[in-house]
């Protein structure tokens, strides 16, 4: 069946179509136009859009879990539920991520994403996975447990890499001994090479980028900044970000992980087409958490919901959030101030490009997937649809 998607503000989001709509058949965009639609009949399925914003679906390219599961489960069912979950919240496309963990759980949780990519209806499709570590800087580890991260060791990376060529993201401090040398192979494989809980220099950046890190990891967090060492000054990996633009940058728009000044300053600095939006979002996204209580996490570590973010226990460190992407594009609207038009491209075009699938997601174009998102001005999501096929209808 056609579906038939009209009556609302298109954004592309290249353009804004202040009144139209998209044509859908099968598991493709066939057609976007403007005013009323171009067809009609029975064999169409008609979708009043009501006056509210049609939009390409949002891609989430590190997220750890949702509604009570995590990747690092280890099951393709707890795969499954995530995808499910932040389907609600208009994410289409999301690459589930684990973080340092023994290998035989990062094993593990590499086949559970390969079997729900391939046998699951996970509502969000899944490009692949995302290995956050365990390659990290110990001076930057945040809230991964220090007892599984090491330095990077072909025996064991390489193992992992050949288990699966849907690994098509990994987190490294390529400042650590042997840190090049995986830049390298992640390059020859063709997978995202990330700049991640990392304590490098400017110049430890620049070699990181001729050996193949094109990406930094929720920027600012787990990020090296400006130091002195013997009096003088030493840019990190923060001031690198900003003046490299070989380098794009995710950040997790969750209004408590930056704020507000500093999302200004990326979009000012970075702009939409370096940006991307992310959630880190942990088990609890989509969960309704009581506020202050402590959670056991599944990796030993105490946990507690604060002012709208998981925090460790001792409130050093953030440990993940609990934000979905209808929030991250709301904050990035009403915190930085930033045009509509441009917080979708950050949370649907630019992230399709970093991953190098923009060429068949992250916009509404005619022969992309039919990844279609309907929110309200508030960017409520009130209808997600992937791939053709509704998976989520919140409409009164």
């Amino acid at each position: 069946m056609k579906i038939c998607i009209a009556n609302g503000r298109v954004i592309t989001p290249f353009r804004t179509i202040e009144q139209g709509g998209v044509m859908i058949e099968g598991n493709k965009i066939s057609e976007v136009f403007s005013g009323d639609p171009p067809v009609s009949g029975p064999e169409i399925k008609s979708i009043d859009a009501e006056g509210m914003y049609i939009a390409p679906g949002f891609i989430d390219m590190h997220v750890h879990g949702g509604g009570g599961s995590e990747i690092i489960d280890g099951t393709p069912e707890a795969v499954a539920a995530v995808c499910r979950t932040h389907a609600r919240f208009g994410t289409t496309a999301i690459v589930p991520t684990v973080s340092s963990a023994p290998w035989d759980k990062l094993l593990r949780a590499v086949y559970a994403v390969k079997e729900a990519k391939e046998s699951c209806d996970t509502s969000a499709a899944v490009l692949g996975i995302h290995v956050e570590g365990p390659y990290f800087s110990s001076a930057q580890r945040g809230a991964q447990n220090p007892d599984f991260i090491v330095l990077p060791d072909p025996r064991d990376y390489l193992k992992l890499l050949d288990s699966w060529e849907g690994i098509i993201m990994m987190g490294a401090s390529p400042e650590l001994p042997g840190g090049l040398e995986l830049g390298r192979e992640l390059r020859k494989r063709g997978i995202l090479a990330c700049i991640a809980h990392s304590d490098a220099t400017y110049d430890e950046v620049l070699l990181a980028l001729e050996n193949g890190y094109t990406h930094i990891t929720h920027f600012y967090s787990g990020c090296s900044m400006m130091r002195r060492e013997h009096a003088y000054r030493i840019a990190g990996i923060v001031e690198s970000g900003y003046l490299m633009d070989e380098l794009t940058v995710e950040i997790i728009a969750d209004g408590k992980h930056l704020p507000e000044s500093l999302l200004k300053l990326i979009y000012k600095v970075k702009g939409p087409v370096h940006t991307a939006l992310v959630t880190d979002a942990t088990s609890y996204a989509g969960l309704d958490i009581e506020e202050n209580r402590e959670v056991k996490h599944r990796d030993g570590r105490t946990l507690i919901l604060e002012d709208g973010v998981m925090k460790l226990s001792d409130r050093s460190n953030f440990a993940g959030s609990v934000a979905n992407t209808s929030r991250l594009v709301r904050n990035m609207v009403r915190l930085a101030e930033v045009p509509l038009i441009k917080a979708v491209e950050m949370a649907s075009y630019t992230p399709a490009r970093i991953l190098k699938v923009n060429g068949h997601k992250g916009s509404l174009s005619v022969g992309k997937d039919a990844d279609v998102v309907i929110f309200d001005d508030s960017v409520n999501v009130k209808m997600t649809i992937v791939e053709g096929t509704i998976v989520h209808d919140a409409r009164d």
